[in-house]
């Protein structure tokens, strides 16, 4: 069924714009899909990029249209320690070594040997959790570009003493190469565990963090990223992320 929404905004908004606010696709993907005619309002194809929807109007994306904005895969795995997300040294093993059939949960299929699927964001050899991999351009934008505010949320196990003073510098006070770092949400959970929620990813950030702080990380596992959640999905294991989870990124949302 073809994808229809009504405009409910009180000023009238360019398409492509709308589109991309609502998670349905980038301002260029709207562009070229108003150039193939695949977009209508109240029946009528819109032939001018620039056009604007007015409120009570109603958007339909032809059924071909939806088809092109899903052929790129975009999933989900649960990494376990031991292997690297993204192109491995010598004698290391790709993240991608576990995106086989028998590891698939829910429906889809495996990735084919001609596939560029390409890991959105970092996630160390020695730490586990939500790795999210994708074909698409435009998910990976919405993730790690420069303006992203997606949050990243981690559960960190530390050897050493966790102090009031410790808790306050992570949250806002570090810097890591020479830069300072963004506030981060920091709360204790256990004893020795750590609730991180970021707004950045810089390389072992996390760890260097604690490092910082005289703690050292035994364990870092990330539960979530934006509107995804690691969930219940066994280690190893991945599944296909929805048209819907697919918007959810594009569009900003956090959980």
């Amino acid at each position: 069924m073809a994808w229809t929404r009504t405009y409910d905004g009180d000023e009238p908004q360019r398409v492509n714009k709308w589109l991309a606010q609502s998670g349905v696709c980038s301002r260029r993907e709207a562009e070229a899909l108003i150039g193939e005619g695949l977009v209508s309002i109240d029946g009528e194809t819109v032939e001018d990029a620039g056009r604007k929807i007015l409120k009570g109007q109603t958007l339909t994306l032809a059924d071909k249209a939806e088809k092109k904005l899903g052929s790129a895969l975009t999933l989900m795995l649960h990494k376990p320690e031991g292997y690297v997300s993204g192109q491995p040294e010598p004698g290391k093993i790709p993240a991608v070594k576990l995106l086989v059939r028998a590891n698939l949960m829910g429906p889809g299929d495996a990735p084919g040997r001609d596939s560029k699927l390409a890991p959105v964001g970092r996630l160390d050899e020695d730490s586990r959790g939500l790795l999210i991999l994708s074909e698409d351009g435009v998910v990976a934008k919405a993730v790690i570009g420069p303006e992203s505010q997606l949050e990243k949320e981690y559960l960190v196990r530390v050897r050493g003493q966790i102090t009031d003073k410790a808790i306050g510098l992570l949250r806002h006070g570090l810097e890591l190469d020479g830069r300072k770092l963004k506030p981060a949400k920091v709360n204790r959970v256990e004893d020795q565990r750590l609730h991180f929620v970021l707004r950045e990813g810089r390389n072992r950030q996390i760890r260097r963090m604690c490092d910082l702080v005289g703690l050292r990380v035994t364990d870092l596992v990330r539960v979530r990223v934006g509107p995804i959640k690691l969930g219940d999905l066994p280690e190893g294991k991945w599944r296909v992320l929805t048209a819907e989870e697919r918007a959810a990124l594009i569009a900003g949302k956090n959980a």
